[in-house]
């Protein structure tokens, strides 16, 4: 679907150009030609001339989403261009070989990870990675006189190497970053953290040494989740007594709660409602107003800001069978045991 763009705002029709498998996505101008997902077009780029694929077709937006100028699209790719493509991509093993050949000579601290031909051998760029900066001047001017085009030597990062190379991650699947990710966001420790997962280096790092692309796909589910689960510290009513939750499970939507005994149990996460406080592991109370009654969510099914409905059962669906944990009448949640009686019940025991 695209954005919508508001009548006053000027809008320009790009198509979506991608120069290597899984890279970025690039616009450029069509200049009033139509071109097909699929098709090989020769781009004016900062670069110079390049051939990329369409891989979104001609749409409109507004000018103010994109960041640079539009270069323009000059034409569709000629069977011959496709076939000096072809031609150049066979020999950039090669290519590899000799420069690392030449990278040995000098004597450089460097690792050769791909080499890149342009569409017509204009230019032949080789990336490398380093801990270090490298002065590679006398290298680029031997590369320049071996393979008589011009040289250009580009330093990657990690990440980067991994998406060039390719492979297979902890998973099974082919490396993410290879087969479909563009763009690497931010991955940080505290997601691992978020998600419960073993702060082990060799546990959350991927195959180039970094912390894993697929921390950051289910972060914001694991956030949006645990606002509606109590708290670890949070005191609950459970069937065997009072507890407090020491972990939260969020896939199961279960807590572990350990009781007055030492004891731990595990039960069904409660779900807090929009309307209902956020109790904080301090305040030392479960988000139920009237304590845990229901046996299936553990909520209390009559709420003080809620009427009663005894015949109806809990909000959560369930008949309440089994006994109450607070009122122990044997039907359940269904008897009525309102918040204020739970209250006088606890002051008898009490007294």
């Amino acid at each position: 679907m695209q954005p919508t763009v508001s009548a006053t705002e000027k809008v320009v029709t790009v198509v979506g150009i991608r120069f290597r498998p899984a890279g970025r996505i690039y616009y450029f101008d069509p200049q009033g030609q139509t071109y097909r997902t699929g098709q090989y077009v020769i781009v004016e780029t900062v670069r110079g001339v390049e051939a990329g694929r369409v891989v979104i077709p001609a749409k409109k937006v507004a000018e103010s989403e994109l960041s640079d100028p539009l270069k323009p699209v000059l034409r569709l790719a000629t069977e011959e261009e496709l076939r000096m493509m072809l031609s150049y991509k066979s020999k950039e093993k090669e290519a590899l070989v000799r420069c690392a050949q030449r990278i040995a000579q000098h004597k450089l601290p460097m690792k050769l990870v791909e080499a890149e031909y342009t569409f017509d051998g204009s230019r032949l760029t080789f990336y490398f990675t380093s801990d270090e900066r490298v002065d590679f001047r006398a290298l680029v001017r031997d590369l320049a006189a071996t393979f008589r085009t011009r040289i250009e030597l580009r330093q990657i990062g990690a990440r980067d190497q991994a998406k060039l190379q390719g492979g297979v991650g902890p998973c099974g699947k082919t490396l993410c970053c290879s087969s479909w990710i563009s763009d690497f966001g931010i991955i940080s420790i505290k997601m691992a953290k978020e998600q419960g997962l073993p702060l082990n280096p060799a546990k959350i790092s991927g195959v180039c040494g970094r912390l894993l692309c697929c921390l950051s796909y289910e972060n914001d589910n694991y956030i949006q989740a645990k606002k509606q689960m109590p708290q670890i510290g949070t005191i609950l009513e459970t069937p065997s007594g009072p507890g407090k939750v020491v972990s939260i499970n969020v896939p199961k939507e279960t807590v572990e709660v350990m009781l007055e005994s030492g004891a731990t149990i595990q039960i069904p996460a409660p779900q807090r409602r929009e309307h209902d406080p956020d109790p904080g592991p301090a305040s030392g109370r479960a988000p139920s107003a009237g304590g845990a009654c229901c046996q299936t969510c553990r909520l209390n099914p009559h709420r003080q800001d809620e009427p009663a409905a005894p015949s109806a059962g809990c909000s959560c669906g369930s008949s309440g069978t089994g006994p109450c944990p607070r009122c122990g009448s044997q039907s359940g949640c269904r008897s009525g045991c309102s918040t204020k009686n739970n209250t006088n019940l606890h002051q008898q025991r009490v007294d």
